[in-house]
This record gives C-alpha cells, sequence and structure tokens, in this order.
C-alpha cells in the first residue's frame, strides 16, 4: 500500500463551488495525511475559497486557461512522489483512490476505467470506443478508456512529459499515449462514476472529437511516425495500382495519374523513414538526460 504522506491529489477546478468543498472533505476523512491540491481555473464563484475553506492547498490563474494547464499547474505544485488527478464535479469517487494506488510503484500509470453506465452519453461513450480503437493501433496496446480523467501516475513520469501536454481538456489523451509510447506501463482498473454534480460539462463531441483524433496522429507522428506513413505510403499504392489495372484494361495504356500516385507512395514511405531515424535519434538524446 502506498504511504498516503507521499500522494498528492490534484483537481482541477473551474466553477465548482458547490461540490469541490464536499469532494474534499471526503477525501480527508478516507485519507487524513494526503496532500490535495485545488487549481482554481479562473473561476467566476467561490470555488477557491470553498476549497481553501476544506483544507486544500490552493493555485488560482488569472483567467480560464484550461483543464490541461491546470493539471500542469498542479504537477508542478505537488509535493509527492505520486500523483491522482480526479475531476472537482463530483464524478470520482475518493473511495476509488486507494485502488489506484494499489498498483503503483509496480506500473508508471494506473487509470480509472469507466464502465459504460459512467459515460456521460450515448454518443460520448460510442466516440470514445472509436478514439479508443485508434489509440491502440498508435500505442500497440489496447487502450481501454482513453480519455479517463481519473488517473495515478509516478511524479517522475508526469514532470516527464510535462511540455507535451496541451492546455485543454484533451490531457489524459496526450499522457496516456506519451507513457505508452516511450515504453512504460499502464494499468486500467475498472470504476464507478456519479452523476455529474457541478455546472455543464465544456466538452464538445464535435469540436473535442478533432481535437483528439489530431492529438492521436501527433503523438504517433512524435513516438512512432512508421504508424501513420506507412498506412498512407500503402493506401496511395493501391490507388495506383488498381487505376494501373483499370486502365490497361479499358484503354491498354499506363497514365499520368497512376506515376503520380506511385512516386507520391515512394516519396511518403521514404519520409517516413527518415522521420522515424529523426524520432530515435531525439529521443536517444532525451533519454540521456534521465
Amino acid at each position: 500500500m502506498t504511504d498516503m504522506k507521499n500522494v498528492s491529489v490534484i483537481i482541477p477546478a473551474y466553477n465548482e463551488e458547490t461540490t469541490i468543498g464536499k469532494l474534499i472533505l471526503r477525501i480527508k476523512t478516507l485519507y487524513p495525511h494526503i496532500d490535495i491540491i485545488v487549481v482554481n481555473d479562473g473561476s467566476s464563484d467561490d470555488t477557491g475559497k470553498e476549497a481553501e475553506k476544506a483544507g486544500a492547498r490552493v493555485f488560482s490563474h488569472p483567467y480560464n486557461l484550461g483543464n490541461g494547464a491546470s493539471v500542469k499547474t498542479g504537477i508542478r505544485a505537488a509535493k509527492g512522489d505520486f500523483l491522482v488527478f480526479m475531476d472537482g464535479d463530483g464524478q470520482h469517487t475518493p473511495e476509488d483512490i486507494e485502488k489506484l494506488l494499489a498498483y503503483l510503484p509496480d506500473y508508471d500509470m494506473v487509470v480509472g476505467e469507466r464502465t459504460l453506465k459512467g459515460q456521460a452519453s450515448f454518443q460520448r461513450a460510442f466516440g470514445n470506443k472509436i478514439f479508443n480503437l485508434l489509440a491502440s493501433y498508435v500505442a500497440k496496446f489496447k487502450i481501454r478508456d482513453l480519455t479517463s480523467g481519473f488517473r495515478a501516475v509516478k511524479t517522475e513520469v508526469a514532470r516527464r512529459f510535462l511540455y507535451l501536454l496541451p492546455n485543454t481538456y484533451s490531457y489524459p489523451t496526450t499522457s496516456t499515449l506519451s507513457v505508452l509510447r516511450s515504453g512504460r506501463s499502464i494499468k486500467y482498473v475498472p470504476i464507478e462514476t456519479e452523476k455529474r454534480q457541478g455546472g455543464k460539462s465544456n466538452i464538445r463531441i464535435v469540436n473535442d472529437g478533432v481535437r483528439f483524433l489530431m492529438i492521436i496522429i501527433k503523438i504517433c507522428t512524435l513516438y512512432s511516425p512508421l504508424r501513420i506513413f506507412l498506412p498512407v505510403s500503402m493506401m496511395l499504392f493501391l490507388s495506383g495500382w488498381f487505376y494501373y489495372l483499370y486502365t490497361f484494361i479499358t484503354a491498354h495504356r499506363f497514365t499520368n495519374m497512376s506515376a503520380l500516385l506511385f512516386s507520391t507512395s515512394v516519396i511518403v514511405f521514404m519520409m517516413g523513414l527518415i522521420s522515424e531515424q529523426i524520432c530515435q535519434m531525439r529521443f536517444d538524446r532525451i533519454e540521456d538526460k534521465y
């Protein structure tokens, strides 16, 4: 069992005055010696005051910077060797903190896996399922809940990837893929979530869905470029091959379009190889510092 004196709980909060105090008191009742950090992300209500009154260390942004920016502030301020991230809206139950920490330090990161019932809506659950499949392809690991914000991680690992984390809600996506693609370990632990008690969620399915997709592609090209370049190259090559067969059968000739598709597929493949080499050299230099 991890010593709770060596754990920091980071709670990003934006206009959560009705829930934040109750959540902190629940955590303190269960784990009296745990370090609780609340990052008040430019709230227009008394979120900061309620958190401070309940006994948390409070760090306030002058204006709303984003959920990910709040997480980064909390990571910088943390004192413990292990970090727990959870939402301030009452969805995550403090009783599950112990379940996540039970697998540290054997694993580098432990993520709370939500059930279908724990998803905000069917549309959100379906979208998360698609992203889980895409991310699993990128990471070569079965990802069960890519966007879960309830997770525990070693502090050294969280700070190692601090510069990659975005300022928005997609920090769980980035941290998950970064940990996996750097050769570190992740454990998924089933959890139950409660109905959101705070204000309305700011996550928009279409806009944030596109953002999650771009983050998956970005992390893939950052750690394993060929996972992106190779499928694109193969698609172009097969398109050129089928187009050549079509024109050969119908017109008995090899067209410029087929030549363009073939040559482009080779160029994309060679770019992927070069990117893979650059990626490897860059991370060899980074690892020397740690």
